[in-house]
């Protein structure tokens, strides 16, 4: 009896968080729309681009170079550089724009959030863009992050990350960019019928009167983008904001950096809690534990659905059934580690089980950890060809 209670809770939690939630929310986009004002502003508000960067001399003058290209009036457009006590070439390579406009923050290692709060200080536009150092903006991306603010209730704006078509790797690459094609839709449609979830580093803006600082340790993005929602405004998404980002180069390199993300995810969530109360938040609060706390926890009844259900073949077709798919699912997952970075890996077959797994596990790895109360202060940038290095107490 036990065992199939324990199966069927497992299925139904497993079923709503991949299937029954992204499903109710194209579902009320599509019936309870919720439209705000997106128009070209006649006197564009100010803009202050603020970056935190730390060992990014392999990308920064071609981040800079970018900006410069970006169609917005440049008298409206300040760019600041917090260098998060970079030991390479980033300083030096910032300075030389320091001409174009650019202004150069030169800290010691306080960490991402810190430089961050360092460079929203230093700047003085009425709307912040946050953006990655290796994320490269559309030419009109600016002016497709901006619009939305010509209506006052909207409070931020996440832009639309797009991984570089032309980036070549394993089953987790594959499996990411199909992921994240999924994440874009659920975006649109939580912004169309009221907020949405939250925003992506790559690219997203708030307006300055409502910024609040970023604590340490927090995934920023996730805590300054809900922060709208708790003041009071709406977050929604640009579809023609887009930014280009490349994908990490090695499946090892992605799980590293999905254990981080999830793990100053958690910090975030615990520090914005308030927002899962649906009686003040509504359909927001039951977005942000479907899709974010639950998400995270899914790893478990992942696990429970494994080992219960051999248990239950003598109990008929539906639990044999069970148990061949988790069976045949999970063997494409590891067939697609094994052909990682072949040209059968990828076969989405092979990518997406693959990649469903990783992404648990390291759910399940980074709960591990902030049981455990470690926390990640400093870490070097994940990007092709490198290594990450973590700070991790």
């Amino acid at each position: 009896m036990i065992t199939l209670i324990l199966f069927w809770v497992a299925v139904f939690l497993i079923v709503y968080t991949y299937i029954g939630f992204p499903l109710g929310v194209v579902l009320r986009g599509l019936l309870w729309a919720h439209p705000y004002k997106d128009e070209e502003f006649t006197n564009p508000p100010t803009v202050s681009i603020v970056i935190s960067a730390y060992n990014e001399a392999k990308s920064i003058a071609a981040k800079l170079d970018n900006i410069s290209s970006i169609e917005y009036p440049r008298d409206r457009l300040e760019v600041v550089i917090a260098s998060d006590g970079s030991t390479d070439a980033t300083e030096a390579i910032v300075d030389r724009y320091q001409e174009h406009g650019v202004k150069l923050l030169s800290l010691p290692r306080v960490g991402k959030a810190v430089a961050l709060n360092a460079a929203v200080n230093a700047s003085s536009g009425e709307i912040l863009v946050f953006s990655d150092a290796n994320s490269m903006y559309k030419a009109d991306a600016i002016q497709e992050l901006v619009r939305p603010f010509g209506d006052p209730k909207v409070g931020g704006v996440a832009g639309n990350q797009i991984y570089k078509t032309e980036v070549s790797g394993g089953s987790s690459i594959d499996g990411e960019r199909a992921y994240w094609n999924f994440d874009r839709l659920l975006k649109q449609f939580q912004g169309t019928s009221g907020n949405t979830l939250a925003a992506t580093g790559a690219i997203y803006a708030i307006r300055r009167s409502i910024f609040r600082p970023i604590p340490d340790g927090v995934s920023d993005d996730l805590f300054t983008s809900t922060g709208v929602i708790v003041q009071g405004y709406r977050l929604v998404f640009a579809r023609n904001a887009i930014a280009y980002e490349p994908i990490a180069a090695t499946s090892q390199v992605e799980f590293g950096r999905k254990v981080r993300v999830i793990m100053r995810s958690w910090k975030a969530l615990i520090l914005r809690r308030e927002l899962l109360n649906p009686f003040r938040y509504k359909f927001y609060a039951i977005q942000l534990f479907s899709h974010k706390v639950l998400r995270y926890l899914v790893a478990f009844p992942l696990l429970v659905l494994v080992l219960v259900s051999p248990f239950l073949w003598t109990k008929g077709f539906i639990y044999q059934m069970a148990t061949i798919g988790q069976v045949a699912f999970y063997s494409c997952a590891l067939l697609g580690l094994l052909l990682n970075r072949t040209r059968f890996g990828h076969n989405k077959i092979f990518t997406i089980p693959f990649y469903f797994c990783m992404v648990n596990a390291a759910s399940l790895v980074a709960i591990i950890k902030v049981l455990q109360g470690h926390q990640i202060k400093h870490w070097e940038p994940q990007r092709q060809g490198q290594t990450q290095y973590e700070n991790v107490h």
